[in-house]
């Protein structure tokens, strides 16, 4: 689909749909109330005779409104006017894009993108319109025998805005949009795609093509030889179950200041997830192949901020394995040593995403000394329990950077909640064999213990930890998350690395 910004009046727009919006008690807003006076009151006749009362959610599409060039007028419920906020906003963008191409509309114009969301300007709701429209439009027909769903669907999409002034500012949403919008897809695609094609192999394949036409993204990766001469003992403790040889995928964006230490993304891929030894019940074990999309979300990361051309050093990295209940398989009470020289008693093999990002970890602090790291992993079921599906977990060791991803997550409605990460909780990680244990004795505070055992390879980094597991991925489509989350901080962070250079 193609996507346009303009300003233009409503009433006069040749094509298959106009877009407005009708808050709650059937309050017409400025578009609508514009189009209601050029067509002699047809939608506010509509209104009164029932049809729709502008509840959220609710859609009436008017046909050959008189007066009105559009073949259609979809009308979108908006709720009560004084509770209009940002998640309302991408509810009503949501709707009208589902019903719009419920209509078999070849071309639509939208007008939601002039309803007034409180601290938020026209480029944010252009931001936030396309990424609703590219999350409808995303399809994976890919691996289906017969002929993909037969879809309607737009070809093209105009956000409108109230001003030509407005042109500038809505052209800069879109474009943001638009590329987080793709990191997005790429990131759903690499988290749908089945197991079997999904390999450690394929992964670092697709990491490749994405650098191919990006020439200010680097590639490369590193084979089980280059890790056992590092002495990754955690990691290839996870791999050798698999016949799938293991990968270390290396991404490299360096278009910021020369000599600036870049940030650092460290994403979790497992590409299957069987639990190893301590194997996972069959129940929705299936679902384990997204358990490589704190990996995927580097890419999706990656593929954003090169259409972006931000002015940052970037670097992705992700351990990427198997973890597979094989004759070679680790076993619990297995004592391995990890490269930063720790030794970790394995007592549950599915406790497998500590044990290949601890190595990952320790190979990017020493090869590239980042400013800051960030890892994205689907490490516990317990952030789940703790905090439901809605927000990502979050732990760090650097007050200002929680902050940051925080309000990046708010701003983006990708949202996180900080964790505690106290001393306390890494010390219930001792092993009465090893240096530690890479379970504690209980169920209690899972999620956090799991980051401690982290933090304890990620000391000396001003560092972050999210925990994707109630996030990544939903009814078994995966969702491309925290993809909006870490493109909006790290736009942040160039704006930041802007203005100080200025």
């Amino acid at each position: 689909m193609h996507y346009y910004v303009k300003s233009s009046n409503p009433e006069k727009q040749r094509a298959g749909c106009v877009i407005v919006g009708v808050f709650d008690r059937r309050k017409l807003t400025g578009p609508a109330a514009t189009l209601d006076k050029a067509g002699g009151g047809a939608l506010s006749g509509a209104l009164r005779r029932g049809d729709l009362d502008g509840k959220a959610g609710q859609v009436l599409v008017l046909h050959h409104v008189p007066k009105v060039y559009a073949d259609r007028v979809l009308l979108v419920g908006l709720g009560r006017e004084r509770d209009f906020d940002e998640t309302a906003y991408r509810k009503a963008c949501h709707a009208a894009t589902r019903a719009v191409r419920a209509t078999g509309a070849i071309d639509a114009v939208s007008y939601l993108t002039h309803l007034p969301v409180r601290s938020r300007d026209i480029g944010w709701n252009v931001l936030n319109a396309a990424l609703v429209a590219q999350d409808e439009d995303y399809r994976l027909d890919a691996f289906r025998g017969e002929k993909p769903r037969d879809d309607r669907r737009l070809a093209r999409l105009t956000f409108d805005v109230p001003r030509r002034s407005d042109l500038p500012v809505g052209e800069r949403g879109l474009a943001e949009g638009l590329a987080i919008g793709a990191g997005v897809a790429l990131t759903k695609t690499l988290g749908n795609t089945p197991p079997n094609i999904c390999t450690p192999t394929w992964l670092a394949d697709q990491a490749q093509a994405l650098a191919k036409p990006h020439s200010s993204i680097k590639f490369r990766a590193l084979e089980r030889d280059d890790m056992v001469k590092l002495g990754m003992g955690s990691f290839m403790a996870v791999a050798q179950g698999s016949r799938q040889p293991p990968k270390l995928i290396v991404l490299e964006y360096l278009q910021g200041p020369k000599g600036e230490k870049p940030v650092a993304l460290v994403g979790k891929g497992i590409t299957f997830d069987s639990g190893g030894i301590s194997i996972k019940p069959s129940d929705k074990m299936d679902e384990m192949k997204f358990d490589m999309c704190g990996g995927a979300s580097v890419l999706g990361t990656f593929k954003a901020v090169a259409e972006l051309k931000l002015p940052i050093n970037l670097v992705g990295v992700v351990p990427a394995c198997e973890n597979m209940p094989g004759g070679l398989a680790v076993k619990p009470g297995d004592i391995v040593k990890s490269m930063s020289g720790i030794t970790i008693e394995i007592l549950n093999t599915d406790a497998e995403g500590r044990l290949i990002l601890c190595d990952a970890l320790t190979w990017v602090e020493r090869e590239y000394q980042p400013s800051q790291c960030i890892d994205i992993a689907t490490l516990t079921g317990a952030i789940v329990i703790a905090l439901g599906g809605f927000p990502t977990g979050l732990f760090s060791n650097t007050p200002s950077l929680a902050k940051a991803l925080l309000d990046a997550g708010e701003d983006s409605g990708d949202r996180a909640w900080q964790m505690p990460l106290w001393e306390e909780y890494g010390a219930m990680l001792k092993s009465e064999h090893a240096d530690i244990a890479n379970i504690t004795g209980g169920r209690e505070g899972g999620a956090i213990t799991a980051a401690a055992f982290l933090h304890r390879f990620a000391r000396r980094m001003k560092w972050a930890h999210l925990d994707i597991a109630a996030t990544a991925w939903r009814a078994k489509r995966a969702t491309g998350r925290p993809v909006p989350l870490l493109v909006r901080f790290l736009i942040d962070l160039a704006g930041k690395s802007g203005d100080a250079a200025a």
